[in-house]
């Protein structure tokens, strides 16, 4: 009785990992074992990056704060704690923006928790 081999399935698998490695450079768009190795690979990265991002973004909230507070003689530590003892409601995201698009409006969140 000859094998009997499941190649739907498995040409489908090829045709998904290749649709994913479509745009890629050389081998690794048409190769079935460079190119899974090249989605997997990326896969990871993809994974990773999206933690990475949220990470990143919180820095340059924090940074952007830093040097809108040392403008008005404080801190960023100091700011947000002053901030949390007043009950303002505003995160980090909000008042980075404010502290680089609109820096009247971040000077006014400031004297009000001085």
């Amino acid at each position: 009785m000859p094998r009997s081999v499941n190649h739907v399935a498995s040409k489908a698998r090829r045709k998904r990992v290749l649709k994913l490695a479509k745009g890629y450079f050389g081998r690794r768009k048409n190769v079935w074992t460079v190119a899974k190795n090249a989605v997997e690979r990326a896969l990871n990265y993809a994974y990773r990056d999206r933690k990475q991002k949220k990470r990143h973004f919180r820095q340059l909230w924090i940074q952007r704060i830093n040097a809108g507070a040392r403008l008005h003689g404080l801190s960023y530590s100091v700011l947000m704690d002053k901030i949390h003892k007043a009950n303002v409601q505003l995160n980090r995201k909000v008042l980075a923006d404010l502290a680089m698009h609109h820096p009247e409006a971040f000077k006014a969140v400031v004297e009000s928790v001085k």
